[in-house]
């Protein structure tokens, strides 16, 4: 340190020196300067030096450290006396400003050092709240001793009711209906207690706030009005088009868990998942995983309920319809940036179906399999071309397409042939596709539109430990195939470094599932040829589930005879392997992988 203190100075703003030019370093170390010298530091560390070389250290050990000089400041409250000077200020604008603005390195009229600090904690007032109007969504989720989840209610709270509130704190009891077919069955009374933390300065009364909840339900159901009466005009015209369009399936709204009609665009929105997933295919393997069910049917004659799942509720359940993962896929998509569209049309045998379809810059139309993970590139055959000319043979299910659509666009489709292999998917030739009023759709699914579009939650991430669960899947696949081998008379033994062996190749399955590229296969077999004697045979069989019960899995690899054969394995000099790899998603889904093996000498 020098004499006159600039070492001193220069340590306590180095941060911001740091970003200075040069020639503004040294007008800063100069203005600090003036700043010690008028509270006279210099002349206080100088005492400090003395007293604590005389009082505090042994005649021995009069050498003092930086450590030592700084704890003998701190102590003398002299670093507290210079930090009180430098003052916050919640806005540079509030200073008083010459003419001339000055550098921001210098002190404005003589004023202490400011430091510019921002008021993150400024609770915004009542009225601003109040404008606020996404509802609370409340998923409820029953889940068994299996894991298996079932939702059971999903309630919107209007929860601005607490604006009003006397002792800024209320009470509501609201009344839990089921889902899907049970939508007007009750399961429940749930008392909630509301309360603003932090407290607001000013309450509002109870007037303006039913009197502003009335304005926004009266808004919402006049703009729903126009939309359907708007969408009846568009279906008319498109079935002016062709008569034959009234079997094409075209689908303007979807029913929600609690039977609401919402037109299909609402359920679809370009979604980030952060740090989550890093790609696009990524986020299709996320959506691969999470599981598919059906909407029960009640009752026979094979139809299929009607049943689009919210975001929330799709999430927190865990699985869902082929509805529910297209349009969960769609959204990532968009947020990825590519432009995305669910297809609504029919596999084979005329079934139902949803699908994800990406359109190009460069016209590359691409087909993605919510439910699978796989992706098709999409060439049309030309039904003009003359017998002789080979045409593209579509590797995609899909059979037909009605209509597709995201959260700005609802296109349907008018070509003579609603068959997917004969169908350009130009989506601007309106000759070919007939688009609904982007303005319309806005009017109804852009956020904030209406009071009764369902908020998009984040994703969250994963709460599974990978390796844990790995571990706990396999010591129990062990003691399942131990004991089906002692039912059957045979013994058990266990090869752990087989069991390592097979890490890899595991591990290149997922890979491939997620980016179509296989990778790691030539090392996988050079370790297992080296693993397995000369003489002896080796067998395995990898599978693949989207959950976690290991007596499920188990279950399940015996019903393959190939399986069945490794676990069942007779022989010389049999040995066992059986290797877990978990592979986590958001939400806690999941990809868990199971290998079983075995090795034996070969008995001619």
């Amino acid at each position: 340190m020098t004499e006159d203190g600039s070492g001193l100075g220069t340590g306590l703003c180095l941060g911001r020196a740091m970003a200075l030019p040069p020639e503004k370093v040294s007008e800063l170390k100069q203005i600090i300067r003036q700043q010690l010298t008028r509270m006279d530091v210099h002349g206080r560390i100088r005492e400090v030096l003395a007293e604590t070389i005389r009082e505090e250290l042994a005649p021995e050990h009069q050498q003092l450290s930086a450590e030592d000089l700084m704890k003998a400041l701190r102590r003398r409250g002299i670093i507290d006396d210079v930090m009180k000077e430098l003052t916050f200020v919640t806005d540079m604008n509030d200073r008083e400003m010459t003419s001339t603005p000055k550098p921001s390195t210098h002190f404005v009229d003589r004023q202490p050092p400011v430091l510019q600090k921002s008021d993150g904690s400024k609770m915004v007032d009542a009225t601003t709240m109040l404008s606020i109007c996404d509802p609370v969504h409340m998923v409820l989720i029953k889940t068994d001793t299996f894991g298996e989840t079932t939702l059971v209610a999903s309630y919107f709270l209007e929860w601005r009711s607490v604006l009003g509130a006397e002792n800024r704190v209320t009470n509501v009891a609201v009344e839990l209906l089921g889902v899907g077919t049970e939508s007007k069955v009750s399961v429940g009374v749930l008392n909630i207690k509301l309360e603003m933390y932090p407290q607001l300065n000013k309450t509002l009364s109870q007037e303006i706030v039913n009197t502003q909840l009335a304005l926004e339900r009266q808004k919402t159901a006049e703009k729903e009005r126009l939309f359907l009466v708007y969408a009846k005009q568009w279906w008319r015209e498109y079935l002016q088009i062709r008569p034959s369009h009234n079997t094409r399936l075209v689908k303007i709204f979807a029913q929600d868990e609690n039977g609401i009609n919402r037109p299909v665009c609402s359920y679809v929105r370009p979604l980030r998942a952060g740090r989550l997933l890093d790609t696009p295919r990524q986020a299709a393997r996320f959506v691969n995983v999470l599981g598919y069910e059906r909407a029960p049917v009640i009752g026979g004659g094979g139809g299929k309920q009607e049943q689009w799942c919210t975001l929330l509720a799709f999430l927190c359940r865990n699985k869902g319809d082929c509805e529910d993962h297209a349009n969960l896929l769609c959204s990532l998509l968009l947020g990825y940036g590519l432009e995305a569209f669910v297809c609504v049309g029919t596999k084979a045998k005329g079934v139902p179906h949803t699908w994800v379809m990406t359109c190009g810059t460069d016209g590359t139309i691409t087909f993605w399999e919510s439910l699978t993970g796989h992706r098709y590139i999409h060439n049309p055959i030309n039904p003009d071309d003359a017998p002789l000319v080979e045409q593209p043979k579509p590797m995609y299910p899909y059979r037909t397409v009605g209509c597709v659509f995201n959260h700005q666009k609802f296109l349907g489709n008018c070509q003579p042939s609603d068959a997917v292999e004969v169908c350009v998917f130009d989506l601007h030739d309106e000759s070919k596709w007939k688009p609904m009023s982007g303005e319309a759709i806005k009017s109804v699914c852009s956020p904030g539109a209406t009071t009764s579009l369902p908020p998009f939650p984040p994703l969250c991430a994963s709460t599974i430990d990978a390796a844990v669960i790995s571990n706990e899947i396999e010591l129990q696949l062990r003691i399942l195939v131990s004991e089906h081998r002692k039912d059957l008379g045979l013994t058990t033994v266990w090869d752990d470094q087989l069991s390592y062996l097979l890490s890899p190749a595991l591990a290149a399955y997922e890979l491939e599932r997620t980016t179509s590229i296989s990778a790691g296969n030539e090392e996988f077999q050079d370790a297992i040829r080296r693993a397995v004697p000369d003489g002896h045979t080796f067998k395995g069989f990898p599978i693949h589930f989207v959950y976690r019960n290991a007596r499920r899995a188990f279950s399940t690899c015996l019903r393959s005879p190939f399986c069945e054969e490794i676990i069942c394995c007779r022989g010389d000099q049999v040995r066992l392997a059986v290797r877990v790899r978990v592979f986590t998603y958001p939400e806690s889904a999941c990809a868990v992988w199971i290998m079983f093996a075995c090795k034996y000498r070969s008995v001619l």
